[in-house]
């Protein structure tokens, strides 16, 4: 294998996600799952829960999963890179300590993984570093010898992640009828945290309002904005908006809301809208059903045309995207020297997360970071 193809030290690609239900009687087990330890009712999970039986009790996030996962494979045979890539969920099978279980058993000792999300904060990065110590420790009670994880930078900046989005922008732009078009606002949507939880994100160094996670989102904003204005001469106004609240009343979080942003965009006499989920992975649950569902019947309210652009799912562009972090990785691993595909203001991200970034609100142990207790 050529220097630019070696992989080593690694000997497997994990990929990381979420997790969701494959069916009615799943849901509010998943959701068991996902509020673990806070003692929420079952009939409030029921609740709670409406939006996945809608869909017939069906996450589509485990699909996508299963496309990015062919992705993946196939761009690597077709670059001729030799690593397997394996599969594990935090809240759903397969789940993550059933999957490092096995890649044990097949003898990887050293993994790299990717994170189905692409932004710093404590639900997007140190919690999945979290739910990896959580499994390494169970295979080591088991008294097995676990295995070296390495979590892959923050990819939201990188241009096989941001091409594919500003050609969906591009596309729902041109969808749009065209006496509302040059007129369309963009707003680029992403799941709303608490403001403590922003704020705190990223290296300590950047925390302050908003935190990496904001600081981020609007970055990858801009270059799409700009972008489109180069593609098509004309200049979108946008804004950063959230989506997917989930938090007590009481407690602030991220705003404005992307049906609230309806609500003033149509005050103001904006003729159109795009929605863009730059936040998201994929169309997952989210996206299918606080966008596509609630936000797009707040517009259709309101007499107000919106077209919602795609996620990049399993676009080839991200799989070669991922192919060249795990490149990159290895290589800085062996001690090599090598340029960072990063756009934007903010360059590439760090590939070991520093103490004190995205900290929990009870410490507890995560993997893939200078506190790993894994080395």
């Amino acid at each position: 294998m050529s220097e630019q193809l070696a992989t080593s030290p690694y000997d497997a690609l994990l990929l990381l996600s979420f997790g969701g239900p494959e069916g009615p009687d799943d849901v509010v087990p998943f959701l068991e799952n996902v509020t673990r330890g806070r003692g929420i009712p079952k009939e409030r999970l029921k609740e709670v829960g409406k939006h996945y039986f809608l869909f017939g009790g069906v996450s589509p996030i485990n699909e996508q999963n299963r496309a990015l996962l062919d992705a993946l494979r196939e761009d690597f045979a077709e670059h001729g890179v030799n690593l397997p890539v394996y599969w594990g969920n935090r809240n759903w099978a397969p789940y993550l300590t059933d999957t490092l279980r096995e890649m044990t058993a097949d003898g990887r000792r050293r993994i790299a993984v990717l994170a189905t999300s692409a932004y710093a904060s404590y639900s997007g990065c140190r919690q999945y570093r979290e739910n990896l110590a959580d499994a390494l420790a169970t295979l080591t009670a088991e008294g097995l010898e676990p295995p070296r994880v390495d979590k892959l930078r923050h990819y939201f900046n990188h241009p096989g992640f941001l091409r594919p989005m500003i050609e969906s922008v591009l596309a729902s732009l041109a969808d749009l009828p065209e006496d509302v078009r040059a007129g369309a606002h963009l707003a680029f949507t992403t799941h709303s945290i608490p403001d403590a939880a922003a704020d705190t994100s990223g290296p300590a160094e950047e925390h302050g309002e908003g935190g990496a996670y904001v600081a981020q989102h609007l970055d990858v904003a801009r270059l799409i904005a700009e972008a489109v204005r180069e593609e098509t001469g004309v200049a979108h106004p946008w804004r950063l908006v959230y989506q997917s609240r989930s938090g007590a009343p009481h407690i602030p979080w991220l705003e404005p809301d992307i049906c609230d942003h309806l609500e003033t965009l149509h005050g103001e006499g904006v003729p159109a809208v795009v929605m863009a989920p730059i936040g998201f992975v994929s169309d997952h649950m989210e996206v299918l059903y606080d966008l596509d569902t609630e936000a797009t019947a707040k517009a259709a309210e309101l007499g107000l045309p919106v077209r919602r652009s795609a996620t990049v799912g399993a676009d080839p562009r991200f799989a070669a995207a991922v192919r060249d972090l795990v490149l990159e990785r290895a290589a800085t691993e062996r001690g090599r020297a090598v340029e960072r595909c990063a756009l934007g203001a903010l360059g590439p991200s760090h590939d070991l997360c520093p103490v004190g970034c995205c900290p929990a609100r009870a410490p507890r142990p995560a993997a893939a970071g200078a506190d790993s207790p894994y080395a």
